[in-house]
């Protein structure tokens, strides 16, 4: 029997940790893409689990992106993989939890924008990254040439992208594509530290942060105040109205901790 691409494992604190266990390099076909968008669908449908930690099985790959064996052997480059686009993840534009990529080796090409579409990520001190599509004559149009250039100088994000050549941790650390660069044993446990730390606050106010990020990030404060102050921002809207917003306060002043219940 074939083992499944896709693991999980409930940690402690509300943590989800999610391994891509698709050996020798952890490349991504379409029954793979559909098994991610699974798991992070049913983490957010459970309201027992806060944060998730994206990592790849082994210390070499975290992913080499697109299984150019499935490719050679029939599947189309634009098949369907699934309401969550390439990865389960690169188009899931609906998460309201936090995601961090937990990057354990090469991220390459479909890969990185994987680790991309992380709302955070810590890297091994092994890890790579590099968008090499345009090598092989493609594009990486499953984020890459959209989410680099916003997180990254212009001219750095088209250097990468129009050479494929590869970037460190170190490197992705000082440009803050990575908050952390730790050793391959500590990169996991580095990551559910995170995500229990994240996993501890309100999870209205955390849906709310990410919700007003993703809406208001491309355009000016002006605007993103007028975005805020619409009502259209559901999230926001619910966390203002929430039991959890006169719960943190009342927690400080009766000096406790405070007890979020989501609602």
């Amino acid at each position: 029997m074939t083992a499944p691409p896709v693991r999980t494992e409930v940690h402690e604190d509300n943590v989800l940790l999610i391994t891509l266990d698709r050996p020798k390099a952890n490349a991504i076909d379409v029954a793979t893409s559909h098994a991610l968008y699974a798991a992070i669908a049913d983490f957010e449908a459970d309201a027992s689990l806060r944060v998730a930690v994206l990592t790849g099985a082994g210390d070499r790959f975290f992913s080499a992106g697109w299984d150019l064996k499935a490719a050679a052997g029939g599947e189309d480059v634009q098949a369907d993989h699934g309401p969550g686009g390439f990865a389960g993840l690169t188009e899931f534009h609906s998460r309201r939890k936090p995601v961090i990529a937990a990057v354990n080796g090469l991220a390459m090409g479909g890969g990185w924008e994987l680790a991309l579409t992380a709302d955070l990520a810590v890297a091994s001190s092994v890890a790579a990254f590099a968008l090499p599509e345009v090598t092989l004559g493609i594009v990486a149009d499953s984020g890459g040439v959209l989410r680099l250039p916003r997180r990254l100088p212009r001219t750095v994000a088209l250097e990468l992208l129009l050479t494929g050549r590869r970037m460190s941790a170190a490197e992705a650390e000082r440009w803050g594509l990575v908050v952390d660069v730790v050793a391959p044993d500590r990169l996991v446990p580095r990551a559910v530290e995170l995500a229990a730390q994240i996993a501890a606050n309100a999870p209205l106010a955390t849906a709310a942060i990410l919700e007003i990020v993703r809406e208001t990030e491309t355009g000016s404060v002006e605007e993103g105040f007028a975005t805020l102050r619409s009502g259209r921002l559901s999230g926001y809207e619910s966390m203002l109205a929430s039991t959890d917003a006169m719960e943190g306060p009342l927690a400080f002043t009766e000096k406790r901790a405070p007890r979020w219940t989501g609602r």
